[in-house]
């Protein structure tokens, strides 16, 4: 027996948002964090460094390398596609190239969520209450608002920009988690063999996709969660009816799972480490903040229709996915990524079921977090700039020590009008308008696009000094004769990549031949054994060359010695 629906719309409240205005909200964060940073450490720029490895024919595309060692995270589809555009477009910077399948894996997550809810908001159980004498949302109109307020849910996350914009096997993971989730919706509705056919292209798609970027293990236990529901018995006195032809894809899909595991790179599996169960809630709080308490709301008004599509479905993905991150042996945030597009489709069901009191407090919220944010943004590029406030400029200058302020009319146009963008829509959302369904979370997705925008402006030049391998690779690169090449010992696969790629350098790892090799680059906590792979009676120490904003990292130059009958040590630099 179908039980009650507890949301109650009308129509006038599921217009739809703009279209223009929905995709320059996608441009606004898709975009900014894909063009014109330095990579980050330390996955960003050792999956780059992999990348590079295999466009240049260095290493085999069923082995991913960074120097001839494994990449530290197996994933072959994401190391695939970055190579192949470095290649194809040799006209573009590499890591620029790099980027570009990246940012379509990031519109395709956008794209997946919008889809997923359209479908599970399509089926009876979550349509609203019909009128006595007419006037509830019309079933299409209806599935549309939740669709856009469940894109908003996402863009609303505070933990998918940095990460989501990364070239990192990550990014992977979280596109094809949510075309997954978008098969799932669509085999769920039963809507005609067309349909049928394209919800298995897109669960084919998410799910070799998964076993491709590392992640088969959690990814067969997601997609057979799924077609549980999906064949489940039960689910006809629902309203979708299975028929033959529906039980014979879904019995095909079931006898492709194995594929994943087949598919799973070798030491990839996560293991179940020591558990501070403290820290991982704290990361789960603010990680999926806004999403989880709309999420738990969701949950709470819609359980007596737990077993439904629109209910069933993203709760099975969602606890997969954050169960997943609890059991990562390290990298938690990393793990819960792909968990967002199901709990952004949880929370937009939460919205035909809240009060408007409820709505209000969280428009205050957001309002008065994201214009501290942003007025914090500003006040502190104003002062790297003209040094008022004295406070956040002596800041800026302690914790980036080097740092020479950079102005660019560009990117402050940019951040201008995003700033006007915002105090407009704030204008509109406070003003007295129809009530629309999606309406409580346009406010934390642009609050959440304003500052992602404007740290990618105002913040720029400063976020590359502090979080990129730049400035410590060309600083080591001037201690470096011009022509030969460099050996390096103990350094991880982020330092090996922005050495060969900020600055410029060919690297041989030890105990290979020293050949023509001048230059000899040592992390600190290999120096003790040195010994056991180089000659040390070769080589001189020559400095200790830091990260300014980071003294704790730092790698040791050591020069060589009587190559060719002459001396090469140099007077000793300056750290």
């Amino acid at each position: 027996m179908t039980q009650p629906t507890p949301a109650i719309v009308t129509q006038s409240a599921v217009r739809r948002l703009p279209r223009l205005a929905l995709a320059l909200f996608c441009l606004a964060y898709v975009l900014p964090g894909f063009l014109g940073r330095e990579p980050w450490k330390t996955a960003d720029v050792a999956s780059l460094g992999a990348m590079l490895d295999l466009a240049q024919g260095l290493a085999s595309a069923w082995h991913p390398t960074v120097l001839g060692a494994p990449v530290d995270d197996m994933a072959w589809l994401p190391y695939w596609l970055g190579a192949l555009f470095v290649v194809a477009l040799p006209f573009l910077p590499p890591e620029l190239a790099a980027r570009l399948p990246f940012a379509g894996l990031l519109g395709l997550t956008l794209a997946c969520t919008w889809y997923a809810t359209y479908h599970l908001a399509r089926h009876r159980a979550a349509q609203p209450v019909a009128f006595a004498f007419g006037g509830e949302a019309h079933p299409t109109d209806y599935a549309r608002a939740l669709a856009d307020a469940g894109l908003l849910a996402l863009l609303a996350c505070l933990g998918l920009a940095q990460l989501s914009h990364e070239t990192t096997p990550d990014v992977a993971r979280l596109a094809f988690a949510g075309c997954l989730l978008w098969g799932a919706a669509r085999l769920s509705h039963g809507d005609g063999l067309r349909q049928m056919w394209r919800g298995v292209a897109l669960w084919g798609l998410g799910t070799i996709g998964l076993a491709l970027s590392g992640a088969a293990g959690w990814g067969a236990v997601l997609a057979g969660g799924l077609l549980v529901w999906l064949v489940m018995p039960g689910r006809r006195a629902a309203g979708t009816p299975l028929g033959p032809v529906r039980t014979a894809l879904l019995v095909g899909l079931w006898a492709s799972l194995p594929l994943s595991w087949a598919l799973l790179p070798a030491g990839s599996h996560a293991t179940v480490t020591a558990f501070d169960a403290g820290s991982w809630a704290q990361l789960l709080v603010w990680f999926t903040w806004p999403a989880w308490p709309l999420a738990l709301w969701t949950l709470w008004r819609w359980r007596r229709q737990a077993v439904a599509a629109h209910v069933a479905l993203p709760l099975w993905s969602a606890l997969v996915l954050v169960v997943a991150s609890a059991l990562a042996p390290d990298d938690r945030d990393r793990a819960l990524l792909p968990a967002l597009p199901a709990l952004a489709v949880l929370a937009a069901f939460a919205l035909p079921t809240l009060r408007r009191s409820v709505s209000a407090l969280v428009d205050w919220f957001t309002l008065l977090f994201f214009t501290f944010c942003a007025v914090a943004i500003w006040v502190v590029w104003t002062a790297m700039q003209t040094g008022v406030p004295a406070k956040p400029a002596a800041n800026v200058a302690k914790l980036a020590p080097g740092f020479v302020p950079e102005f660019s009319a560009g990117l402050f146009l940019l951040a201008m009008l995003a700033t006007v963008a915002w105090i407009g829509l704030v204008a509109w959302r406070v003003g007295r308008h129809r009530q629309a369904l999606w309406k409580s979370l346009v406010l934390p997705a642009a609050g959440s696009t304003l500052c992602w925008l404007l740290l990618m402006t105002l913040w720029l030049p400063l976020l590359d000094f502090g979080r990129s391998y730049g400035p410590l690779s060309r600083r080591v690169a001037t201690l470096v004769p011009p022509g030969s090449c460099v050996l390096v010992d103990g350094l991880n696969q982020a330092q090996i990549a922005a050495l060969r790629h900020h600055g410029g350098l060919e690297l041989r790892r030890t105990p290979a031949p020293a050949g023509d090799c001048l230059t000899l680059i040592v992390a600190p906590a290999a120096q003790p054994t040195l010994d056991q792979r180089v000659t040390l009676t070769d080589w001189a120490f020559r400095a200790t060359v830091r990260r300014l904003t980071d003294t704790k990292e730092s790698v040791l130059v050591y020069q060589r010695i009587g190559l060719a009958g002459e001396s090469a040590v140099s007077p000793p630099a300056r750290p």
